[in-house]
């Protein structure tokens, strides 16, 4: 009876492990700055969480600002939509990776971090923008 248990709990285990598996291989934690067009023209959100200055001197296209450390209080610019995929980049990816934990406990479901950020796009010699931040209310 002992080993039953013990069984069905390393099946238990063993299953859980791979749903996780399955759900993160389906929606990836981290992407290439290369890949970034391709999920835009799908419908993604490009956000950049740097600060005001930094957005204005280089940002990507169709890249919507709003700063890591607003980012709490202005969640509902998301839209209600918890699921719409949505790409986080900032200067190297440490900022979008934290921007990318907060929107998971907040119950966004599709969430992707820009390996190298800011960084990496601008090496890659894809196109950038100066100038303000466009808003997320038009």
């Amino acid at each position: 009876m002992k080993s039953k248990k013990i069984h069905a709990f390393w099946v238990a285990i063993l299953l859980s492990l791979s749903v996780s598996h399955a759900v993160m291989a389906a929606s990836p934690k981290s992407i290439d700055v290369l890949q970034v067009a391709s999920l835009q023209n799908s419908g993604a959100l490009l956000l950049d969480v740097r600060e005001l200055d930094e957005y204005a001197e280089a940002h990507a296209p169709n890249s919507t600002l709003i700063p890591l450390g607003q980012l709490p209080q202005r969640l509902q610019e998301l839209g209600a939509d918890k699921s719409r995929p949505v790409i986080l980049i900032c200067r190297s990816g440490r900022r979008s990776a934290a921007a990318q934990a907060l929107l998971e406990v907040a119950g966004f479901t599709t969430l992707t971090n820009v390996e190298g950020g800011m960084i990496s796009w601008q090496k890659a010699g894809l196109p950038v923008l100066t100038g303000a931040a466009k808003s997320t209310k038009e």
